[in-house]
């Protein structure tokens, strides 16, 4: 079976975290977390054609992503969050649109980070389509978070460069397709200095039948890089609130 994800190590009574990556993001960025946050297992999701998954054909759609995991990744009977920032809110979301039509268990949060509500017109591009120069370049210009040492590098270059560019491809051919509010309490997470307005974080409210709360964080895109310390605070919050409710353990 894939490996599709990195794990932290176990924790008594812990809540399992799953962290969808951002575009051209990998797993690693996420188990940085795991040592941090004493509440949960981080389990980090490592996409196709990734390291180490380099061999692995790419889906194509988000369709073709979302069958994938949810036929090759158990989940557990337990209580479990699921986290996703950029183009990863929109894969967990998707997971979860997934996990509910199969009748199978839901997180007990849903947790979207830096992107608009789904339903709401995306900004259309062909970024999937230029060469690596330009896509790098184009993709600094718009979110910034590219390392130095990528840039700098020629190899790590075209990997950041593949990787994006699979990834660009998943979200500029992605199509929201209307259906029932989710039954997910969802909890939203932004930058106030990141081009996705406020408006359009709330507006994620429309997804869910249970609740939705939103919080902005100092910073752009990257803000949960740029201050990781408020996000895993805040994220500690959601896991005692799922803890908490009912007194159900995870």
């Amino acid at each position: 079976m894939p490996d599709w994800l990195l794990s932290g190590a176990p924790r008594a009574a812990a809540c399992d975290l799953y962290c969808f990556p951002h575009g051209g993001g990998t797993a690693a960025e996420y188990l940085r977390w795991a040592r941090d946050l004493r509440t949960a297992r981080v389990h980090a999701v490592q996409l196709p054609g990734r390291v180490p998954r380099l061999n692995e054909a790419v889906p194509g759609s988000m369709r073709e992503l979302v069958e994938a995991f949810v036929a090759e990744v158990p989940l557990p009977a337990g209580r479990f969050v699921f986290f996703g920032h950029s183009l990863g809110a929109l894969f967990a979301y998707e997971v979860t649109r997934a996990l509910a039509a199969a009748g199978r268990p839901l997180p007990a949060r849903l947790v979207v980070s830096g992107f608009r509500a789904p339903h709401l017109p995306h900004p259309g591009g062909r970024l999937h389509r230029l060469p690596d120069d330009e896509l790098l370049d184009a993709v600094a210009r718009l979110h910034g978070g590219l390392p130095d040492e990528v840039l700098a590098s020629a190899e790590l270059r075209e990997l950041a460069a593949a990787a994006l560019r699979a990834d660009y491809r998943v979200l500029e051919t992605y199509a929201w397709q209307a259906g029932e509010p989710l039954p997910v309490p969802l909890t939203v997470f932004g930058g106030e200095d990141d081009r996705i307005t406020a408006d359009e974080l709330a507006a994620w409210d429309e997804h869910t039948s249970a609740g939705t709360s939103v919080r902005r964080f100092p910073g752009g895109h990257f803000y949960l890089r740029e201050r990781p310390v408020p996000v895993q605070r805040a994220l500690a919050a959601v896991l005692a609130a799922v803890r908490a409710e009912r007194n159900t353990p995870c």
